[in-house]
């Protein structure tokens, strides 16, 4: 991080102090700082035309893009940086963003990108070539680390990076991939980081990030709030509001009421139950269909759930529609499948363990499963606006009426998260909110060796197979009918139980204008204001 004077530090203090103080619970030690800019104390309060407040069900896991799997984080550093290419603002189609175009070889394995010039990090360091090369070698071996959880996924099918020159990179592949430049324009894996931030920080940016994007990053008090101010040398269209602030309110009904009160601007996480309450205040619901699904998974790497017929036992004593309507309200679609049902690739035919308890109660107890160990995470999330806990006792009392009791560990989002990653479970809750708009994003992670994406820790070389054949393959019918293949096998095999696919529901107060919340998860706010 740059050296700074401390009169310097001392107006970014006041400004989180200032854009905060109207806030309920936004006590506590400071936690993270970066001094890349200073935001003006002029008008920096919630209530202000200066300022969003954007109310989150949960705290980002950090800020560093290659070391973070969570749609709370990239929430923040869809602000903060950008990627060589980027989604079209309605749909998945990319378009230029830090490359201005590209190149694709016939064979599918050279692509050369020629990038924007004259952009600067929000640390003053130039943009180019060398950038992109030292962002993606450190997510390529030797340099890739275990907690690059998305480094796989996006650069696993690349072989190495060269910078040509000043202003062209050349990606050279060992195999084809059809949605590669999907995936560049992901904000998980993808987007570019200041090489001298990087090093300055022991290749580690959580809680020092730094980007090229149209908001710099000015504190992060931990489980509290984040405070973003507007990157005035941005090479782009300069964002209309100044300060964003997001600000964690875990429990629901508490951000309904942060924004009916006009502590907050926006909020997620909501589910239908406050629908009307938010209307009554005056303030809108925004509606979009989800590129998401939320899924019970079982641990596939021990007894009793390392085999498939006792994972299907025990998703037939869950009454998998009937949960979705009472927990959801019609503002879920009922999963069928891992994809959602708009999405290239979702075979209509695949169908699900069928709901029969009786049956259920006999194998299980043939089985001697008698008890199961569930873990969860506490808070709401964008497939899963019920929460985590809610959802594991509404199963925990399907099985009940089989002669199964469950013991339920619950806990926030981060500590889940770690505890998925050690294993001590036989099932657990996830989902998923679609990166690229590509069935790989979606099918792919039960082909992971990572437990950080593949929850279920599932592990079939056929269904491996079909995955890496399926990337390989041109867009068309022929593609969709291997996934459609992969899908059918994982119906049989039950490393999973998806539940629903949620419909985005956010809520905005009327001084809004012009939000977007992108199906991916973005929340791209430099062309969002605010009415005084």
């Amino acid at each position: 991080m740059n050296t700074v004077r401390m009169k310097k530090l001392a107006a970014l203090v006041l400004t989180a102090a200032v854009v905060l103080s109207a806030m309920a619970g936004c006590g506590g030690k400071q936690g993270t700082q970066n001094a890349g800019g200073t935001a003006s104390t002029q008008g920096a309060k919630s209530g202000s035309s200066d300022t969003i407040v954007y109310g989150s069900a949960a705290d980002a896991r950090g800020l560093d893009p290659a070391l973070v799997d969570d749609i709370e984080s990239v929430k923040i550093m869809s602000n903060i940086y950008e990627g060589l290419l980027k989604y079209k603002k309605d749909s998945t189609e990319v378009e230029p963003s830090l490359a201005e175009s590209w190149n694709i070889s016939d064979d599918g394995l050279t692509y050369e990108f020629h990038l924007r010039k004259g952009v600067k990090f929000q640390d003053g360091t130039d943009f180019n070539a060398e950038a992109v090369k030292f962002n993606i070698d450190r997510q390529l071996p030797p340099k890739v680390t275990e907690d690059m959880s998305y480094a796989s996924f996006v650069y696993g099918s690349v072989k190495d990076v060269q910078a040509v020159d000043e202003y062209t990179v050349k990606i050279n592949m060992k195999e084809p991939c059809t949605p590669f430049l999907s995936n560049l324009a992901m904000n998980l894996g993808a987007l570019i980081v200041s090489p001298k931030a990087l090093q300055e920080n022991n290749n580690n940016v959580n809680e020092h990030p730094v980007g090229t994007g149209p908001y710099k990053f000015v504190s992060w008090q931990k489980d509290q709030n984040t405070v973003l101010v507007r990157n005035d040398d941005y090479w782009g269209t300069k964002a209309l509001t100044k300060n964003v602030v997001f600000r964690t309110i875990k429990d629901n009904s508490a951000r309904v009421v942060a924004l009916n009160n006009g502590e907050v601007d926006i909020i997620d996480g909501i589910d239908y139950t406050v629908v009307d309450q938010i209307s009554s205040a005056g303030n809108k619901t925004v509606k979009s269909p989800g590129m998401n699904i939320n899924y019970l998974a079982y641990n596939c790497s021990r007894a009793p759930f390392n085999d498939a017929k006792t994972r299907a036992a025990l998703s037939a004593a869950i009454n998998v529609p009937e949960l979705a309507e009472t927990l959801y309200k019609g503002y879920s679609e009922t999963a069928t499948t891992i994809l959602p049902t708009f999405m290239p690739g979702y075979d209509k035919t695949v169908q699900q363990t069928a709901y029969d308890p009786e049956a259920a109660k006999a194998a299980l107890k043939a089985a001697g499963v008698s008890s199961v160990h569930i873990i969860t995470y506490t808070s709401a999330r964008m497939y899963n606006p019920a929460n985590g806990q809610t959802l594991a006792e509404a199963v925990q009392g399907y099985l009940s009426k089989v002669g199964v009791t469950c013991t339920i560990d619950a806990y926030d989002w981060t500590t889940y998260k770690t505890k998925q990653q050690q294993g001590d479970f036989d099932i657990c809750f996830a989902g998923w909110i679609g990166d690229n708009g590509d069935a790989d994003n979606f099918l792919s992670l039960l082909a992971s060796d990572d437990p950080g994406m593949n929850y279920a820790r599932f592990n079939n070389q056929e269904y491996k197979d079909l995955i890496a054949k399926a990337v390989k393959m041109p867009m068309g019918e022929e593609r969709n009918a291997v996934y459609g293949e992969a899908e059918k096998l994982a119906a049989k095999e039950s490393p999973w139980l998806p539940i629903s696919h949620s419909t985005n529901l956010i809520a905005t107060s009327p001084k809004v204008q012009n939000f977007l919340y992108h199906v991916t998860g973005m929340l791209p706010l430099s062309g969002v204001s605010k009415n005084g």
